[in-house]
């Protein structure tokens, strides 16, 4: 679903990706952790094409995200992607916010739009709130919101950025959820967080990186197990401590 190959990315002289190479299969969860600043948002930034880089190769089903000939919309339609800071248009209520992408993208009739997105509501356990806008939320519904939106445009994969690193500890959990049942629905994800929890409950594969490389990729229960190199021994020393 999601190839990766030897994919190199600077700022100037900073080298931000280093020959980062990976796959994520149809169906698979790919937990993406590492210190701060080692490249873990830009490399799934990289893959819906919100950032370009400069050399190596990324295919989203069939469709290189380098190529200048590629529609960056189209593939963004296809690609979900879920951020740190929801990015919820302020002045929309909630189902305007859901349904403006699928009529604008994907040309769905605004009553048809609509009718997706309090579907979707629904199955975030939102539907109550339909009529309300983002400001009346709190930080654990609107990421919520914020989901269901990304699935409206009915993705083939799914891509996750720090989705609670900006929640209330108590409201972590109820995104943590939504993102669980559907790693459980077989939905392909890559998702860059801390949530160890998450990570070993759901993940097939964890991917660790440091200074702009991908230094380990292995499945879940052999990085928690065994982590080969010492630098992922001392990150889970410590986030596991805490």
């Amino acid at each position: 679903m999601i190839n990766i190959a030897n994919v190199s990315k600077h700022y100037g002289s900073f080298q931000v990706l280093k020959d980062c190479t990976t796959s994520v299969s149809k169906g698979e969860v790919i937990v993406v952790c590492g210190p701060s600043g080692s490249g873990k948002s830009t490399l799934i930034k990289c893959v819906n094409g919100l950032e370009p880089f400069q050399s190596g190769e990324i295919v989203v089903n069939g469709i290189s995200v380098g190529d200048p000939k590629t529609n960056p919309s189209k593939l963004r339609a296809q690609v979900g992607m879920v951020f740190q800071n929801f990015e919820l248009f302020p002045h929309m209520s909630i189902t305007q916010n859901l349904a403006i992408a699928q009529v604008k993208v994907l040309k769905r009739s605004q009553d048809e739009a609509m009718d997706k997105g309090l579907k979707l509501l629904d199955r975030v356990g939102l539907k109550a709130q339909a009529d309300k806008f983002p400001g009346q939320l709190s930080g654990g519904q609107q990421q919520r919101v914020a989901i269901a939106r990304a699935l409206a445009m009915d993705p083939i994969c799914m891509l996750f950025d720090e989705p609670t690193s900006a929640l209330d500890p108590e409201m972590v959990n109820e995104v943590l959820d939504v993102m669980t049942e559907l790693a459980h629905e077989g939905m392909t994800m890559m998702c860059v967080t801390h949530e160890m929890g998450f990570a070993k409950r759901v993940a097939n594969r964890v991917i660790f990186m440091d200074q702009g490389a991908i230094v380990e990729d292995d499945s879940k229960e052999e990085f928690f197990a065994n982590p080969r190199s010492q630098r992922a021994q001392h990150f889970l020393a410590k986030i596991l401590h805490h």
